[in-house]
């Protein structure tokens, strides 16, 4: 079964909505054969890579609260980040384009290591002192650390055209399937969980998908073809394997 999480770096729900969803996945008994992948979804697609500003400043600026209630809103998703585990700095962290990483981390997956580079740069967006924002080498670092090459990582963020199409078609399709907002869930192309939901929901969602799964249904010709298998591969009947010629 797949899994697919449509995503933002500068989403705190998202960094909050993966844990949750570990915590399910983590108790599924069929966990082993549940495949995730993690897709591209910008909250702010239109900003300018250096157009960088602190959180409670945006927050009060896009949503016309006040600094109080940027800053209690900040504490009540530290203490729900806090909840599951995961550090948060409720203060003094910055916002802004979240392309390029979204382009390494398309970069990663096709090496095998997204999920690490993933769970780092939230790591540092939410929990460390160092902005992760306009700053390559910092990103280069995050890449090095996941266990990817360095200089391979410099230069796809040199390139802006590297791993763009990927991330613009992940965004694209996130619009056809209706999602709105992330963290956006999608169980085997039938169920979707929108938000991050607590871990019971997810369960739910889990095992439903699970045994919803339709059953194989083998096609043949009649008759079972040769195979290989355990034993060996099958010999064809009345042919000279080493000539291909008929007997």
């Amino acid at each position: 079964m797949r899994v697919e999480i449509w995503s933002d770096i500068a989403c705190p729900w998202c960094y909050v909505g993966k844990a949750r969803f570990e915590k399910a996945l983590a108790s599924f008994p069929h966990r082993d054969g549940v495949e995730v992948v993690h897709r591209s979804f910008e909250l702010d697609p239109h900003r300018a890579k250096n157009d960088i500003e602190p959180v409670l400043t945006m927050l009060t600026r896009k949503y016309g609260m006040s600094e109080a209630q940027a800053e209690a809103g900040e504490d009540n998703l530290g203490a729900q980040a806090a909840a599951e585990g995961l550090p948060y700095r409720a203060r003094g962290r910055d916002h802004g384009g979240t392309f390029d990483m979204h382009r390494l981390l398309h970069f990663a997956r096709e090496h095998g290591r997204q999920e690490q580079l993933l769970d780092l740069l939230y790591r540092a967006n939410f929990a460390e002192e160092r902005s992760v924002f306009g700053d390559d080498e910092r990103l280069v670092e995050l890449a090095g650390a996941a266990g990817l090459d360095t200089d391979a990582a410099r230069t796809v963020l040199a390139d802006p055209e590297a791993y763009a199409a990927e991330v613009r078609a992940d965004e694209s399709e996130a619009a056809q399937l209706g999602a709105r907002g992330v963290p956006f869930f999608v169980l085997d192309w039938k169920y979707g969980v929108s938000g991050a939901q607590p871990v019971e929901v997810f369960t739910q969602a889990l095992t439903q998908a699970w045994g919803e799964r339709p059953p194989l249904t083998l096609v043949t010709g009649g008759t079972d073809a040769e195979a290989c298998g355990p034993d060996g591969c099958e010999v064809p009947q009345g042919k000279n394997p080493q000539a291909g010629a008929d007997v």
